[in-house]
Protein backbone atom coordinates (compact mmCIF):
# COMPACT_ATOMS: atom_id res chain seq x y z
CA UNK A 1 0.00 0.00 0.00
CA UNK A 2 0.95 3.49 0.08
CA UNK A 3 4.19 4.41 1.83
CA UNK A 4 4.84 7.57 0.87
CA UNK A 5 3.12 10.56 -0.31
CA UNK A 6 4.22 10.20 -4.04
CA UNK A 7 2.64 6.47 -3.55
CA UNK A 8 -0.78 7.74 -2.77
CA UNK A 9 -0.32 10.84 -5.96
CA UNK A 10 -0.18 7.98 -7.59
CA UNK A 11 -3.06 5.43 -6.75
CA UNK A 12 -5.42 8.81 -6.65
CA UNK A 13 -4.22 9.37 -10.35
CA UNK A 14 -5.10 5.59 -11.18
CA UNK A 15 -8.78 6.24 -9.39
CA UNK A 16 -10.92 7.77 -11.84
CA UNK A 17 -14.39 7.90 -9.03
CA UNK A 18 -14.17 9.49 -5.69
CA UNK A 19 -15.42 6.30 -4.19
CA UNK A 20 -12.65 4.68 -4.95
CA UNK A 21 -10.42 7.45 -3.91
CA UNK A 22 -12.83 7.54 -0.33
CA UNK A 23 -11.99 3.37 -0.62
CA UNK A 24 -8.43 3.72 -1.04
CA UNK A 25 -8.28 5.92 1.83
CA UNK A 26 -9.93 3.72 3.99
CA UNK A 27 -7.92 1.12 3.10
CA UNK A 28 -4.77 3.78 4.26
CA UNK A 29 -6.45 3.95 7.72
CA UNK A 30 -6.25 0.47 7.83
CA UNK A 31 -2.36 -0.12 7.67
CA UNK A 32 -2.52 2.47 10.70
CA UNK A 33 -0.88 0.63 13.68
CA UNK A 34 -3.08 0.98 16.50
CA UNK A 35 -2.62 3.16 19.13
CA UNK A 36 -3.15 2.23 23.00
CA UNK A 37 -6.13 2.83 24.44
CA UNK A 38 -4.64 4.05 27.28
CA UNK A 39 -3.19 7.14 24.88
CA UNK A 40 -6.68 7.56 23.73
CA UNK A 41 -7.35 10.48 26.70
CA UNK A 42 -8.62 13.86 26.32
CA UNK A 43 -4.98 15.47 26.54
CA UNK A 44 -4.80 13.76 23.17
CA UNK A 45 -7.81 14.31 21.55
CA UNK A 46 -7.84 16.47 18.38
CA UNK A 47 -10.75 19.34 18.78
CA UNK A 48 -12.88 20.79 15.91
CA UNK A 49 -13.30 16.93 14.53
CA UNK A 50 -16.64 15.43 14.23
CA UNK A 51 -15.06 11.99 14.91
CA UNK A 52 -12.82 11.62 18.00
CA UNK A 53 -9.13 11.46 17.03
CA UNK A 54 -6.26 11.19 18.69
CA UNK A 55 -2.76 12.48 18.39
CA UNK A 56 0.20 11.87 20.26
CA UNK A 57 3.77 13.35 19.65
CA UNK A 58 6.76 11.84 20.02
CA UNK A 59 10.44 12.81 19.18
CA UNK A 60 13.23 10.44 17.76
CA UNK A 61 16.37 12.74 17.60
CA UNK A 62 15.24 16.08 15.46
CA UNK A 63 12.40 14.90 14.06
CA UNK A 64 8.77 14.45 15.07
CA UNK A 65 6.81 11.19 14.85
CA UNK A 66 2.98 11.59 15.62
CA UNK A 67 0.78 8.45 16.88
CA UNK A 68 -2.95 9.20 15.52
CA UNK A 69 -5.63 7.00 15.27
CA UNK A 70 -9.38 8.08 14.56
CA UNK A 71 -12.70 6.15 15.21
CA UNK A 72 -14.51 6.81 11.51
CA UNK A 73 -12.79 4.84 8.55
CA UNK A 74 -12.63 7.79 6.29
CA UNK A 75 -10.77 10.70 8.94
CA UNK A 76 -8.72 7.36 9.58
CA UNK A 77 -7.42 7.57 5.97
CA UNK A 78 -7.19 11.23 6.73
CA UNK A 79 -5.07 10.48 9.88
CA UNK A 80 -2.60 8.15 7.96
CA UNK A 81 -2.27 10.79 4.97
CA UNK A 82 -1.24 13.92 7.42
CA UNK A 83 0.87 11.57 8.91
CA UNK A 84 2.63 10.71 5.71
CA UNK A 85 2.77 14.80 5.49
CA UNK A 86 4.52 15.46 8.63
CA UNK A 87 6.17 12.28 10.30
CA UNK A 88 9.74 12.61 9.96
CA UNK A 89 10.64 16.51 9.57
CA UNK A 90 11.93 18.53 12.80
CA UNK A 91 9.82 21.14 14.84
CA UNK A 92 10.45 23.98 12.42
CA UNK A 93 10.01 22.11 9.48
CA UNK A 94 6.16 20.49 10.61
CA UNK A 95 5.31 24.27 11.95
CA UNK A 96 6.41 25.80 8.45
CA UNK A 97 4.94 22.83 6.13
CA UNK A 98 2.03 24.46 3.73
CA UNK A 99 -0.56 21.46 2.91
CA UNK A 100 -2.51 23.19 0.75
CA UNK A 101 -0.92 22.32 -2.31
CA UNK A 102 -0.75 18.58 -1.16
CA UNK A 103 -4.36 18.57 -0.61
CA UNK A 104 -5.38 20.07 -4.06
CA UNK A 105 -3.23 18.25 -5.21
CA UNK A 106 -5.25 15.11 -4.20
CA UNK A 107 -8.64 17.06 -4.83
CA UNK A 108 -9.80 16.77 -0.70
CA UNK A 109 -9.81 20.37 -1.09
CA UNK A 110 -13.02 20.10 -3.01
CA UNK A 111 -13.83 16.26 -2.46
CA UNK A 112 -14.55 16.41 1.49
CA UNK A 113 -17.80 17.35 3.50
CA UNK A 114 -17.42 20.65 5.15
CA UNK A 115 -17.61 18.22 8.36
CA UNK A 116 -14.51 16.13 7.13
CA UNK A 117 -12.29 19.46 5.99
CA UNK A 118 -12.83 21.32 9.41
CA UNK A 119 -11.46 17.99 10.96
CA UNK A 120 -8.51 17.47 8.48
CA UNK A 121 -7.40 21.13 9.19
CA UNK A 122 -8.09 20.48 13.00
CA UNK A 123 -5.78 17.52 12.75
CA UNK A 124 -3.27 19.61 10.81
CA UNK A 125 -3.57 22.57 12.89
CA UNK A 126 -3.24 19.99 16.37
CA UNK A 127 0.68 18.87 14.57
CA UNK A 128 1.75 22.15 13.73
CA UNK A 129 1.12 22.89 17.94
CA UNK A 130 2.89 20.24 18.91
CA UNK A 131 5.53 21.42 17.14
CA UNK A 132 5.43 24.43 17.70
CA UNK A 133 5.86 23.53 21.57
CA UNK A 134 8.84 21.55 20.59
CA UNK A 135 10.72 24.33 19.14
CA UNK A 136 10.63 26.25 22.57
Amino acid sequence: MATTLDDVFETFELLDEWTERYGFLIELGEELPAMDDALKIKEHKVKGCLSQVWMVPRHEGDVMHFIADSDAHIVRGLVALVLLMFNGKTPNEVVALDPRPTLARLGLDKHLSPGRNNGLHSMIARMKKLAAVATS
